[in-house]
């Protein structure tokens, strides 16, 4: 816990104004475009985080990772102060690679993170989740590699029904990611649909990082979510006799809004440790 002590105060200080003598003097912590989908017809919204060296003369030739992050505007500042302490020269910790994060402001979840319907009382957009991921692939990414000093790594990070999307794409063999962080995803929209795509995932998505984090939902939900989770690390791991680059882990001490922050941290110490 000494380790996440140093996070939260990274991003305290992250987005906050300092003041030196007569001046002031803002910290940026990222700036923000917009893109026009021809995929979903209508413009998106994105926030970008750039590594400390990125404008360094120095290291022109540098090239980064990239984060992509769902449910962009809420966990934008808290995962750049991450990735920030992470991985920054600043703070000589070296968890992982300077990386770009781009996050994705949200227009409508339900229809975004879900590939299919549920029944409901009220009308509703649901089940366009595999059109989402096709706008993030063929032209979001495109357009990020085109516009900034990317290297072919590129790691999708969802929470809560964004878990879900994530653990959909992890599955699709054609996706543009190598890794996987999915954050207390929403498996109970349609569980049986999630089992019968590990039952057909190829060895190409196998060969793919995927983090798995587990909250705790109180004991009225405890064992159905944390079940539905190991179940379904079970089901991808029985489908390959070789070692998989999958890891899940149950954060007791967390619920489902708090589990982000401390999932992120292990998700992404994970993703990048060495083989």
């Amino acid at each position: 816990m000494k380790n996440l002590t140093f996070v939260i105060l990274y991003i305290l200080l992250s987005g906050v104004q300092t003041t030196f003598g007569q001046n002031e003097t803002d910290i940026i912590v990222g700036s923000k475009f917009v893109i026009k989908s021809n995929i979903l017809d209508e413009e998106r919204t994105c926030l970008i985080s750039l590594p400390d060296s990125y404008n360094n003369s120095s290291e022109v030739d540098k090239k980064y990772p990239v984060i992509i992050l769902l449910d962009g505007y809420t966990h934008f500042k808290t995962s750049s102060g991450i990735v920030h302490f992470m991985s920054s020269n600043r703070n000589r910790k070296n968890l992982m690679s300077e990386s770009i994060i781009i996050a994705i402001e949200n227009v409508d979840r339900e229809r975004d993170f879900t590939v299919t319907k549920i029944k409901t009382k009220r009308p509703n957009n649901m089940g366009g989740g595999r059109i989402f991921l096709n706008f993030i692939e063929k032209e979001l990414v495109p357009y990020i590699d085109k516009k900034y000093k990317t290297e072919p790594f590129r790691t999708l990070v969802g929470h809560s029904l964004g878990g879900l999307l994530t653990l959909n794409s992890y599955m699709d063999e054609n996706s543009v990611f190598n890794a996987y962080i999915s954050i207390d995803p929403s498996i109970w929209w349609n569980e049986e649909m999630m089992k019968n795509k590990v039952n057909s995932t190829s060895s190409i998505s196998l060969d793919k990082k995927l983090y798995i984090a587990t909250a705790n939902q109180g004991e009225a939900n405890y064992e159905r979510n944390k079940q539905r989770h190991d179940s379904l690390y079970t089901l991808i791991t029985k489908k390959s006799d070789k070692p998989l680059n999958i890891e899940i882990e149950y954060f007791e001490k967390e619920n489902h809004r708090s589990v982000p922050l401390i999932a992120l941290y292990e998700g992404l110490k994970y993703i990048n440790q060495e083989e």
